[in-house]
């Protein structure tokens, strides 16, 4: 058995606009839109943004990336100025783990943890 590919439904937050406005700053296309929906990717990574509101779901939902290069991934978040234009945005710069691994945790405008390692 495989698997082609795998996309999480990520929640929005109470603004899906801004939520995907956030995403589209950081370099993501949409590749299609319906109400309440929309998928974003980039390069082969792809999610699908969904309109919910729930602050329990979004503070306790955490999303794993891995980027070829973390360095050069939070000089493109710092460059995207979304930490600026979302207040509610926040990040924390590479950083070595006791788990053994070096990471940038990006915190979306809805409160989800994006570990970008």
């Amino acid at each position: 058995m495989k698997v082609s590919a795998l996309k999480p439904f990520v929640p929005s937050g109470s603004d899906f606009a801004v939520a995907k406005e956030f995403f589209k700053d950081l370099g993501f296309s949409v590749n299609w839109e319906s109400p309440g929906y929309a998928e974003l990717q980039l390069d082969s990574a792809a999610f699908i943004l969904q309109h919910l509101d729930n602050s329990v779901v979004q503070e306790n939902f955490m999303i794993l990336v891995e980027v070829p290069d973390l360095d050069a991934w939070w000089k493109h978040i710092c460059d995207s100025q979304v930490l600026q234009r979302y207040p509610a945005a926040r990040a924390k710069e590479p950083t070595d783990y006791p788990w053994g691994s070096r990471e940038v945790h990006l915190i979306d405008p809805a409160g989800v943890c994006w570990h970008f390692k």
